[in-house]
């Protein structure tokens, strides 16, 4: 339902409008936009650190910018369950990747399915503790990790130095409040769905610093909470067969990541 006012700094209908509306509007079109934009942005962070139990399944993509100035997309898909505080569920699945990762508030495990090994590390605490200890220890992450955090309106706010409240735009049928925000390292976009269940529908994040800006993209679509959500206990069984390797072998494990391997990191 088409229940928002639209408002001046909606998108204009062309390329040439936008850029010219954005130029003479300055600063003050901006300034008058963030008030709204952060109470957006906080009426998100409230909903999503309410809810006690969450699924939703994504599909996500990052551009990887080849030696020759060319960008490539590398896309995946997945889905998250999550019981708060501390039991998490997470699977991918790409072209070169198909992981399942477990957190039961003791153990962090991680799967990858078509080689059949897994890695398990002692992780106990909350799921915003584990996401911590993976992406600093073992160098992994969780899509979407940002908003599924108790403190994540502080996370989203964190060295923001500029916002705009860009109107509305529509994101899998659904009517969603579109901001954008910028801090000295990265910008990020962010579509929030209008109602009663503003959850967000689309986050993009740019990478600023960085040769020609490459982009990651998570779509959020079959979102639901309470008691829409499936029972799940958040223990692991491993596959009949599956390999336990030490934690010490997870870099090397084959079918967690997403890149091609025939891509190398450059400089």
């Amino acid at each position: 339902m088409m229940n928002r006012t639209r408002r001046s700094t909606r998108l204009a209908t062309s390329t040439a409008m936008l850029a010219l509306a954005m130029t003479l509007a300055g600063v003050t079109a901006v300034s008058a936009g963030e008030t709204e934009a952060k109470a957006l942005l906080k009426a998100m962070s409230d909903y999503m650190v309410a809810q006690k139990t969450i699924s939703m399944s994504y599909d996500n993509s990052f551009e990887v910018v080849s030696k020759d100035k060319q960008k490539l997309q590398v896309a995946a898909s997945g889905k998250i369950d999550m019981s708060r505080p501390d039991k998490l569920r997470a699977t991918r699945t790409g072209g070169f990747a198909n992981v399942e990762m477990v957190f039961d508030g003791k153990t962090f495990t991680i799967l990858g399915k078509d080689a059949n090994v897994y890695v398990q590390a002692e992780v106990p605490g909350t799921v915003d503790q584990m996401v911590d200890v993976v992406r600093d220890k073992y160098h992994k992450s969780i899509p979407g990790a940002d908003l599924l955090l108790s403190n994540v309106y502080d996370e989203l706010t964190r060295d923001v130095v500029e916002v705009m409240d860009l109107g509305s735009g529509v994101i899998g049928g659904k009517e969603c409040d579109h901001l954008a925000f910028r801090t000295k390292e990265l910008d990020y976009q962010i579509w929030i769905a209008q109602g009663d269940r503003p959850y967000p529908c689309r986050y993009v994040i740019t990478t600023t610093k960085v040769d020609m800006a490459p982009q990651y993209t998570l779509n959020i679509r079959d979102w639901k909470t309470g008691d829409e959500v499936a029972a799940d206990d958040f223990s692991f069984k491993a596959p009949d067969g599956a390999e336990n390797l030490d934690p010490k072998e997870l870099k090397a494990m084959k079918g967690l990541s997403d890149m091609p391997t025939n891509f190398s990191i450059g400089e």
